[in-house]
């Protein structure tokens, strides 16, 4: 059984009909062809597969792609010259650059809703990624240059 669901990705509205069992992940790389989004663990634990949902990081490989119906979702594909992308080249935060994209969606996210974040807010919200080439420093840094020099969006 089907189910025609429209979602609205990265400020457009894109209708399409999925299985109730469908992931967002699955649903964004193959039937959308938005494949910023990355498959790794599977399970939730990697953070590669990160998204936007109303501006707050989701793991799409967790969710339903029928959850995200009625909700802003925001992909890799839909941050273009944030603050946070240019801090990641300035300050060398990416290695083979697999786990980048989720990364810089959770990133992007703590800078706007928490502008004024400590160190350990910043260690707590990078734990929810897993980068295996980097020793998260260079995340560190290029988050910590964004901090408070950027008005807050969404």
């Amino acid at each position: 059984m089907s189910n025609p669901i429209t979602l609205k990705i990265n400020g457009k509205e894109r209708q399409i009909t999925v299985r109730p069992a469908d992931t967002l992940l699955n649903t964004l790389r193959l039937r959308l062809g938005l494949t910023g989004s990355k498959p790794g663990c599977l399970n939730g634990d990697c953070g590669a597969c990160t998204v936007l949902m109303d501006g707050e990081p989701m793991k799409s490989c967790l969710m339903l792609a029928v959850e995200g119906e009625g909700k802003e979702i925001t992909t890799i594909e839909g941050l273009i010259n944030t603050p946070i992308q240019k801090a990641f080249i300035e300050k060398f935060a990416f290695q083979c650059g697999y786990c980048t994209p989720g990364f810089l969606m959770n990133c992007h996210a703590l800078v706007n809703t928490e502008p004024n974040a400590s160190d350990e807010t910043i260690k707590d919200w990078l734990e929810s990624n897993i980068c295996r080439c980097t020793g998260y420093r260079e995340i560190e840094e290029a988050v910590k240059s964004v901090l408070n020099t950027v008005e807050r969006t969404h």
